[in-house]
This record gives C-alpha cells, sequence and structure tokens, in this order.
C-alpha cells in the first residue's frame, strides 16, 4: 500500500494529536462537573447564620478578552500570541446560600478563567473553515491541541505511570523476598502502597505515614479478629496457609480495638487519639480505590489477604514477577488527566479556592454582614494557578516538565513535540532497564526518536500512527466484567 495515501488519510480521518482533543474536551464535558458534583456543598463556620453554599451546574463562556474599558468580547489565538495574552475561557457555577434552612435564588459565579486548548470544542477557531481560518489570521493546517498562557505556546506533554489499581509483583534479594506494589488512585490522586515480604515469612505494609506495619495487624484492624478468619481468606491452600502462620505468631493484637491502638503507638499518636486516628487512616489512605467508608473495612481486608497470597505465591515459585517496564502495566496520562487532578488540587488545596471562600465569609460575617456569594469568591486564585503551572511546567505531587513551551522549528517538529511520552524516572540515575526498548513497546513508541544524553530512553515518542485510548472508568469495567460473567481480577 501506498505509505503516503496511508498517512494522508490517517492525518485526514484521525489526525495526529486527536486524542489529546478528545481527552480535553472530556476534561470540559464531564470531569469539570463531576468535580463539582463531588464537592457538592461548600460549610463555611458561621454558627449564627446555619450557613451553607450548594454548588450545581458548570457554566463555560467563549475564550475572551477583557479590554481596557470593561468591555468583554471573543478572542482568537492569534490575537493572545500577538498581545501576550492568554487563551482562556470564563468559568461559571451554580451558587445557591443555605441560610438558617432557607434557600435562596441560585447564582452564575464566576470561578475563574480555564486556559483553552487549541482546536478543542471550547476554541474559537474550531468551527470556522479554511477561508475563515485565514480571514482571522489563523493557520487551517495548525493541528492544535495546545494552550496560549501569556502569549507563549504551550504543550502538555503525555505523563508514563504505572498503572493504578494492581498489583504489582517484584522478587527481591537479600532479607526482603518480595514486593507487591499497589498504585491505589481515587479521583485523580495517587496512594502509594508497598507491601514487602521478609525471609523469615513475616509481610509488612507502608502507606502514607504508616511504615512497614505488620499486615496482620491491619486485618485485624480491618475486622479480621480471628487467626481462622484470617488464615481463610488469605488461601486454604494447606501449602500456603503454613507459609502464612510466621505472620500470626509476630502480633499478640486479639481484637479490632486492640489492633487500632496498635496502629496508633506505629504512628506516635497521644492514646486518646490513637483509635480515631487510626481508624482515619485505615479509612481514608489505605486502599482508598476500594471504598473510603467503615463499610468498606471488610473488603480492603480481602484485598490485602489476596496481595500476601500472591506475594508467598511468587515465594514458592507459583507464580511469576511482573515487569514492570512491560507497556501493559503501565498508562499515559493525557491533557485532561493532568488538568483534572490540577483543578482538583486548587479548589481542595489547603489554600485553595474553597478555603478561601469559608475564609471570606467568616470574616465578613463576624462584621454583622451577610455578604453576596461573588463577593466571597477570590476568581483570580483559579485563573492564576491554572495559568502558572501551564506556564512553569510545575504540577502537582512535585511533577515538573508538564507543559513544555512548543517547538516550532517545522511542522512535524510541532506535531511530535505534542506527542511526547515522558517518563516520571530521573534523568540523574542509571534506570538501564527503564531505558532500553521492550518488546511491548512495538507499534506504541518510536524505536529510534529519543534524545541523547541523560534523558535517552526515558523521553520517548509515540510511533507515528499510534493513539491514546481514553479507557473505561471503574464502573464501567464491572460492568463489562459482569456481562461477560467473569469475577473481576483482584
Amino acid at each position: 500500500m501506498n505509505s503516503k495515501l496511508l498517512m494522508a488519510s490517517f492525518a485526514k480521518e484521525r489526525g495526529f494529536v486527536k486524542y489529546q482533543l478528545e481527552s480535553f474536551n472530556d476534561f470540559v464535558n464531564f470531569r469539570l462537573q463531576k468535580i463539582i458534583t463531588q464537592i457538592g456543598e461548600i460549610k463555611p463556620e458561621v454558627p449564627e447564620l446555619n450557613l451553607k453554599i450548594k454548588l450545581g451546574k458548570i457554566k463555560l463562556g467563549k475564550p475572551s478578552v477583557k479590554e481596557a474599558d470593561g468591555a468583554i468580547r471573543t478572542v482568537f489565538p492569534m490575537e493572545a500570541r500577538l498581545r501576550n495574552l492568554t487563551y482562556a475561557a470564563p468559568l461559571y457555577v451554580e451558587m445557591t446560600q443555605v441560610i438558617n434552612d432557607i434557600e435562596e435564588r441560585p447564582v452564575m459565579v464566576h470561578i475563574g478563567d480555564l486556559p483553552v486548548m487549541v482546536k478543542s470544542e471550547l476554541c474559537s477557531a474550531q468551527s470556522l473553515s479554511e477561508q475563515e481560518l485565514v480571514e482571522v489570521g489563523e493557520d487551517p493546517q495548525d493541528p492544535g491541541a495546545y494552550f496560549i498562557v501569556n502569549g507563549t505556546e504551550r504543550a502538555l506533554v503525555l505523563v508514563e505511570e504505572i498503572s493504578p489499581n494492581r498489583i504489582i509483583l517484584e522478587k527481591k534479594e537479600g532479607t526482603v523476598a518480595g514486593v507487591a506494589r499497589i498504585n491505589s488512585e481515587k479521583d485523580g490522586f495517587v496512594q502509594r502502597h508497598i507491601v514487602e515480604m521478609k525471609q523469615d515469612g513475616v509481610i509488612t505494609a507502608s502507606f502514607a505515614n504508616v511504615h512497614k506495619i505488620p499486615v496482620i495487624i491491619l486485618l485485624k484492624a480491618l475486622g479480621l479478629e480471628t487467626d481462622k478468619d484470617i488464615i481463610a481468606s488469605v488461601s486454604s491452600d494447606a501449602q500456603i496457609a503454613e507459609e502464612f502462620y510466621p505472620n500470626i505468631y509476630e502480633s499478640d493484637v486479639k481484637k479490632v480495638e486492640d489492633a487500632l491502638d496498635g496502629i496508633g503507638k506505629h504512628l506516635k499518636v497521644a492514646p486518646e487519639y490513637r483509635k480515631s486516628r487510626a481508624e482515619q487512616v485505615i479509612d481514608r489512605y489505605l486502599l482508598p480505590h476500594i471504598g473510603q467508608k467503615p463499610e468498606n473495612r471488610l473488603e480492603k481486608a480481602k484485598y490485602l489477604s489476596k496481595v500476601a497470597k500472591k506475594l508467598i505465591d511468587l515465594r514458592l515459585g507459583n507464580v511469576t514477577e511482573d515487569d514492570l517496564d512491560h507497556y501493559a502495566n503501565k498508562r499515559l496520562r493525557m491533557s485532561g488527566d493532568l488538568l483534572e487532578l490540577l483543578f482538583r488540587s486548587i479548589l481542595l488545596g489547603r489554600w485553595g479556592l474553597i478555603t478561601r471562600i469559608c475564609y471570606n465569609y467568616q470574616k465578613l460575617a463576624k462584621r454583622g454582614k451577610v455578604p453576596s456569594v461573588q463577593s466571597v469568591v477570590e476568581s483570580n486564585v483559579l485563573t492564576n494557578q491554572l495559568a502558572s503551572s501551564l506556564a512553569t511546567g510545575a504540577w502537582v505531587g512535585g511533577r515538573t516538565g508538564v507543559s513544555q513551551r512548543l517547538e516550532r522549528g517545522n511542522f512535524i517538529r510541532t506535531l511530535s513535540h505534542i506527542r511526547n511520552v515522558l517518563s516520571p524516572l530521573t534523568t540523574t540515575q542509571e534506570h538501564f532497564e527503564a531505558r532500553e526498548l521492550h518488546l511491548t513497546h512495538w507499534g506504541r513508541l518510536c524505536p529510534s526518536e529519543t534524545p541523547e544524553g541523560p534523558s535517552i530512553g526515558l523521553r520517548k515518542y509515540l510511533s507515528i500512527m499510534a493513539e491514546a485510548t481514553s479507557g473505561m472508568n471503574e464502573k464501567e469495567n464491572k460492568e463489562l466484567l459482569d456481562s461477560l460473567n467473569i469475577e473481576n481480577p483482584v
């Protein structure tokens, strides 16, 4: 088949950056509303008013600019470049004040400006014909899939990560026989878990601020009180049960309360706060993808039991270790995933938008005033933090280089940059295996396009006709497994 015809057809039918555009459109159309719905309401501490602010539907305008005379008008990408503007659209959220159980009329409140991806559904130039694009100064062949921040074009790279909510087994040498890694993801945040099995058979778990706590204590704190229940939960196989026995003898904890107290001691919490703090830790930070409520504890105990069984099977040679470099064990975070993570952190962070709304309301309420909702919302907080992250590349979780200045050396280089895949591994260490070509890169990543020097093998690029799919959420995954009559794998 003629390769030129194939490439032209692919460029016309699919496009080389469509997956980034689709990811951003999904963020705008669904994920923004999902975040607001999950937050639900804001409760400033104003006892005399019994106040809460309900959050409703969101609304996004078209990219616009506010002129010196106060006039607001639609702006196109070219004007944003020439005038050093941020190409962004106003974001509104429906807010309803409820004072002393009396609900007021809902108000659409401007909470900030959201940077708009060029050629996305929100873009002013997206629906124009080639002739109309030329008339407004746009390039009809421009692929889009980048942002304009203070007049500078910025591209969000694809970030490579270990697949979340999966047990990754790894053999070790020395005092540790094997390790199970679990990146438990809930609402965009990842809580890393390390479950280790020592050569003497004792299994420990580390997560959040909990370091190497015996897994037997966690299992009992989660509701498996008797040794019989724990062994039955791990496995009915006599050999595996025998391998697990050292954990039973490791701890003299008998009841749930004793186990919670043991977790509190491990966290070095004062005796009167140990139980509440331990319950908070196991509910919120232990395997959050399973659930974050007390009723999810037994399910978490069963999951941990299966992790213990896998580690014993690994030690006995019943299963092989997982290949961290296999692409089935990896996922790519696209523009929508990265923006969802950033948007959520700006709203819910320690000094985020919601914290500031509560503070401003309390400050004005102490003066005897009942302010309007718009007067307590600092819209520049969201606007500035979004623009700052895109302008500097500094992202949530200490990541850097997520946003990069778009390379415009030539058209091919521009496309290549938008299709960049960035590994989270540091360039200052060897990471020989991570840098090498893997068989599963075939058809997904270009085998030759990678920079020389310290970034070699860690900065990769998608193959010319490769695309990144959006995948399914946990609910859709479960529905598919149920329809196929397949048990959900642990």
